[in-house]
């Protein structure tokens, strides 16, 4: 059919002789593309009219924040201390927690097919569960505050870093692994001195990265009672209050501006 309507091209070659070449497929994955795109605005209920219509809302909410209320900085710096806390604690603990995850779960070290599998299911499934709904169960279980919200990022810290280690155990060079596997090593000694100089760096420098999406996210866990300054947001949004939720916002970059300076320093510093 694709060859029907886009039919391919003959070209003369130097010797005389002419070949068919190939129909570029550009055109057809355009035409995908835009069907998906028609499809879901239809599904989505999109609109090009509302969006223009209400843009100007937006920026106008903006407008209100500025300039940001000074004087609820002192009490901003409670609930943002909070949300670094429970940010650091969560990916200090899930970073730590995620490397005997990711080395049982590496096909490689673990010779046992069924704890590999059991292993990669469990990081998977963490995976697929969203950190607000992880968050909205640890309220039920640990009540409302930080330590509900450091558990979410947590359990977010093991599915990601776990999943990137173990892909990175599995791919490096078995070489030494084997060679001292053969001179009388434990799986465990072997896996210390020749596996874990190689993924050392990378797992570090995961971490780090880790650790300062988990600030950004931190921020929105307030919305299910998890604590930090994303419960202030909640609240002063309700109360339209803009100019307060401005000085959250300013304070909020802030943070994660010098985090993210400071975690690239040392990232550099790994690879």
């Amino acid at each position: 059919m694709y060859d029907k309507l886009f039919p391919p091209k003959k070209v003369s070659l130097s010797n005389g002789k002419v070949v068919l070449q190939k129909r570029s497929r550009t055109p057809l994955i355009l035409i995908v593309l835009i069907i998906a795109i028609i499809v879901s605005m239809k599904f989505t209920g999109f609109s090009f009219s509302v969006l223009f219509t209400n843009i100007s809302s937006f920026f106008t909410i903006i407008g209100q924040m500025i300039p940001p209320n000074w004087s609820y900085l002192p009490k901003l710096w409670s609930a943002l201390m909070d949300t670094i806390k429970m940010s650091l604690l969560g990916s200090l603990i899930g970073a730590i927690v995620a490397l005997p995850f990711a080395v049982l779960a590496s096909s490689n070290i673990i010779k046992s097919k069924t704890v590999v599998i059991i292993f990669k299911v469990i990081l998977s499934l963490l995976r697929t569960l969203p950190t607000l709904v992880s968050a909205l169960i640890a309220t039920f279980v640990f009540g409302l505050g930080p330590m509900a919200g450091m558990v979410a990022i947590f359990l977010f810290t093991v599915s990601y870093v776990g999943k990137l280690l173990y892909e990175a155990i599995e791919n490096v060079n078995m070489g030494a692994f084997e060679a001292m596997e053969s001179i009388g090593m434990t799986r465990i000694q072997a896996f210390r001195y020749a596996v874990m100089p190689q993924v050392l760096p990378g797992y570090l420098s995961q971490s780090l990265f880790c650790f300062e999406g988990n600030v950004r996210y931190a921020a929105i866990l307030g919305y299910v009672g998890a604590g930090g300054v994303g419960l202030l947001i909640n609240e002063d949004i309700g109360w339209r209050d803009y100019p307060s939720v401005g000085m959250i916002i300013l304070a909020l970059v802030v943070t994660v501006f010098i985090i993210e300076r400071v975690s690239e320093h040392f990232r550099k510093k790994l690879i």
